[in-house]
């Protein structure tokens, strides 16, 4: 059992020896702190297999769409694993992706609402993420928001029925509740 450091932030070998014991849990690193969430619910999963199914069949060549567990370090104490995420062929490293991808996206649980909202998108833009989504499966619905100038911004919301007119970080449309309805019988 590996022993963590006391009166300390954690570093990314404290971090990577820790996650060594692989026992199901999600562990992230926000500057030195450990964050450990439990697995997502069916609904979760069922938002980011249809995110990655509608951004990988737009995705421009250059780019990748991958899912969590993979790690993103955008700092000496940050590694954070969004739950969907896209990433130029250059950001890629053995274990994941450094500096900050062109798209993360947090699927919403309860027990990540507030880390997803707060936390998370705080270190995505200041580590330059040009694009930022949390998708809210209960609700449903879909908040982006674009890097400018200024950080995030507004953003775009968009709710239920409603069809998010996405630019960046390539055009694409998406309609929360389509993320999480369930699945249409298929006829035989």
């Amino acid at each position: 059992m590996t022993t963590l450091p006391q009166s300390r932030p954690l570093s990314v070998a404290d971090f990577e020896a820790l996650r060594e014991q692989d026992d199901g849990h999600r562990y992230e690193l926000v500057d030195g702190a450990l964050i450990v969430t439990p697995s997502p619910i069916f609904t979760h999963q069922r938002a980011v297999v249809r995110l990655v199914r509608a951004l990988d069949d737009t995705v421009w060549e250059g780019c990748e769409v991958f899912v969590a567990p993979l790690d993103v370090r955008i700092g000496d104490a940050t590694v954070l694993q969004p739950d969907v995420l896209v990433a130029r062929a250059g950001q890629l490293f053995r274990s994941g992706v450094r500096e900050a991808p062109l798209l993360a996206v947090e699927v919403l649980s309860p027990s990540t609402r507030h880390i997803d909202l707060g936390l998370k998108r705080s270190r995505y833009e200041a580590a330059g993420c040009a694009s930022y989504w949390v998708v809210d499966p209960d609700e449903p619905s879909l908040h982006a928001w674009e890097l400018g100038s200024d950080g995030y911004g507004e953003g775009l919301h968009v709710v239920g029925e409603q069809t998010a007119y996405l630019e960046a970080p390539w055009p694409v449309q998406l309609v929360p509740a389509d993320l999480v309805a369930p699945p249409r019988s298929k006829q035989r």
